[in-house]
């Protein structure tokens, strides 16, 4: 039979793992997300450059220019994904301290 001394702390060390575990997964997932989204952009990417573009005048036509609409698309949900992959990552930074802050505190 263990202490309640000891229980406290078995129990501690597997709180501490699971968090981890839950960490882990989540870098996993937010990688694949990651990965993803970099295999759709390169293929949007390589879509749009078959397709050869004529730039007359300056350099701020190319955005209103035939097809080139979908850059800008691309380029604002490239923006979107990445505030949101800040966000989680700010998040789950936050979430690791408090839990870590806790497990020091007991």
């Amino acid at each position: 039979m263990y202490d309640t001394k000891t229980r406290i702390e078995l129990v501690k060390k597997r709180m501490h793992e699971y968090h981890r575990r839950q960490e882990r997964r989540a870098v996993c997932r937010l990688s694949v997300l990651c990965t993803l989204l970099f295999l759709s952009l390169v293929g949007a990417t390589g879509i749009m450059q078959s397709q050869p573009i004529n730039v007359t005048g300056m350099y701020g036509t190319i955005l209103l220019h035939e097809d080139a609409g979908g850059y800008v698309l691309v380029a604002v949900i490239s923006f979107n994904m990445a505030v949101v992959i800040t966000a989680l990552c700010i998040k789950f930074r936050k979430r690791g301290q408090k839990s870590q802050d806790a497990e020091d505190h007991v």
